[in-house]
């Protein structure tokens, strides 16, 4: 058997593990639970399938947001969160979206944020209910909900 660093697999490829279900997931999906919009429950039965969730923390920033706006809590959904912090601009990862759609910035960010993600973790969902979002990240590869 070929000798392999700890770090060499990437999460959710370890020989003899079963696959661990990872998503990256654009706040569109939390602000629609938190504020309980028509579908969220079915939404937030299908984000419980994952293991991992991971997300910008821009999140934190729009999630807290809308609650505030709306008068509601819902800050718990953070508490689910793995957070990405990229260590360098994600020109590259920019370009390749703008290149399949165009996307409100937050929305290319957070999928640029997924591509940067998928160099660790191959099998990544993208999880949104933005459909011109969805559209873009599927035409990339992504899985959706």
């Amino acid at each position: 058997m070929e000798h392999r660093s700890p770090g060499a697999w990437g999460l959710g490829a370890i020989p003899g593990i079963a696959q661990v279900k990872i998503a990256y997931i654009d706040s569109s999906c939390l602000v629609a639970i938190s504020l309980d919009e028509p579908g969220s429950r079915d939404l937030l039965v299908k984000i419980s399938r994952f293991d991992r969730l991971f997300s910008s923390n821009l999140l934190e920033a729009e999630l807290r947001s809308a609650l505030a706006r709306e008068g509601v809590g819902g800050r718990y959904l953070l508490a689910w969160m793995h957070w990405v912090f990229p260590r360098r601009p994600l020109t590259r990862e920019i370009d390749q979206i703008l290149e399949s759609g165009i996307l409100k910035g937050a929305d290319l960010w957070h999928l640029a944020c997924a591509i940067f993600l998928r160099l660790q973790v191959s099998d990544l969902s993208f999880l949104t209910i933005d459909s011109n979002q969805g559209q873009v990240a599927r035409s990339l590869g992504f899985r959706g909900l």
